[in-house]
């Protein structure tokens, strides 16, 4: 590992932050961090987004993008969701009652959007593009040495530019988080995700479905139109077979999984199989360097908070910076950083523990279990009380700091 760069203000490539990265929870982040006023430099590729997933933008995700001035420039691309309803489709002798959640019974027009992921970086790249102080590398992260007083980041393309703070966005196989010398904990499911977008004949109302089945959630989100992106759970072989399939089979499929809620469907051409895992880092910041999003914080994608969580890390994130600007701190100080993992700890580690159990629950066997989360269920479903609390606990986490959510 080469020695670190003196860290200079002044230079060309001397920041106070360098956001390593370039999926939505990093543009997010540079975008929010240059608006604090610090100089702030991105290091990423633009390259056309790779796949055709799809975000469900929940509730403060919306009120974010609205903020950075990015959600006008992709609102046009997304559909709202009004309704969320959970179908247990097991078959077991012991099944929950099906749940419905509306928008209307918590007072809002909607939960949030889904949205292309390519339309909603699109979005991002543009507003990014604007910033005066944010100043781009077309490049990658090939070598991050962390010093006393700065950390010294050297590209594929040679080029060397040195920050104060280093945060690291640069997903689950994190140069960031191997710099910093986090360690993670991880834990590989015998489960895989498939996605792809569905054309129907019926139109699906703005509401999204999710059918419990043995092996994992499918789910049908809204896409602007009578069309729906897909993400189907299931066991590793059994989606590398409906990968393989042409686009009227993995349609037919999708129906039969669906009971035909939507009618006919037809598969649009292009569909991806993504391993799931959970991953634990062992912290979220050490040497002048911060985690967000899948850097910080992997599992499977239950309850539309994989995205979500990025973006809240990267709102708190800017935040934290604002108030060492103002204050004439060293944004990578340890103080600093200590306020990020406050931040961020409590909902990292609280929503994964839920989805993991939600996910453990769903696959167990086990009658006790399957009892206990029929019943769990129910109550939420049945008491109007418990259903609006979970509905909006689901949106955002009530307790994160005010301080925090100011913008």
């Amino acid at each position: 590992m080469s020695e670190p760069i003196p860290f200079s203000p002044a230079s060309p490539a001397g920041y106070q932050v360098a956001v390593i990265g370039g999926g939505p929870a990093g543009l997010a982040a540079a975008i929010s961090i240059a608006r604090t006023g610090a100089t702030t430099a991105l290091i990423a590729r633009r390259l056309p987004y790779a796949d055709n997933r799809t975000t469900a933008l929940l509730g403060g995700s919306v009120e974010l993008l609205q903020d950075l001035d990015v959600w006008r420039r992709c609102e046009d691309k997304a559909a709202p969701l009004r309704i969320m309803r959970l179908v247990d489709d097991t078959g077991r002798l012991i099944r929950a009652p099906e749940v419905r959640f509306a928008s209307d019974e918590i007072g809002l027009d909607s939960f949030g959007f889904n949205i292309a992921n390519r339309a909603l970086l699109k979005a991002m790249e543009e507003r990014a593009a604007e910033l005066s102080n944010l100043h781009r590398y077309d490049d990658e992260a090939k070598l991050i040495a962390p010093g006393e007083d700065h950390v010294s980041i050297r590209t594929r393309d040679g080029q060397t530019l040195t920050a104060q703070l280093a945060v690291g966005a640069d997903g689950r196989h994190s140069l960031c988080r191997e710099a910093a010398g986090i360690a993670v904990k991880r834990r590989v499911l015998d489960q895989s995700a498939v996605t792809f977008n569905v054309s129907h004949s019926r139109p699906h109302r703005n509401t999204s479905t999710e059918f419990h089945t043995r092996h994992g959630p499918c789910v049908f989100v809204p896409l602007p139109d009578q069309r729906s992106s897909v993400v189907w759970v299931t066991a590793p072989g059994e989606a590398e077979r409906l990968k393989a399939l042409g686009d009227e089979d993995l349609g037919d499929a999708a129906e039969r999984q669906s009971h035909s809620l939507l009618g006919r469907m037809r598969a649009e051409p292009g569909r991806y199989v993504f391993p799931l895992s959970i991953e634990q880092p062992t912290a979220l910041t050490a040497r002048r360097i911060v985690l967000v999003g899948e850097a910080a914080h992997v599992f499977p994608p239950i309850g539309a908070q994989g995205l979500n969580m990025g973006l809240r890390d990267a709102a708190d994130l800017a935040a934290i910076v604002r108030e060492a600007v103002a204050g004439a701190e060293d944004v990578g100080s340890a103080q600093v950083l200590s306020r990020y993992t406050n931040a961020r700890r409590a909902d990292i580690v609280s929503r994964t523990i839920a989805i993991d159990f939600a996910n453990r629950s769903l696959l167990s066997d086990f009658l006790p279990t399957q009892s206990l989360r029929a019943l769990g269920l129910h109550a939420i479903g049945s008491f109007g009380p418990i259903r609006r609390m979970a509905m909006r606990e689901g949106l955002s986490p009530s307790w994160r700091s005010a301080s925090l959510t100011e913008k």
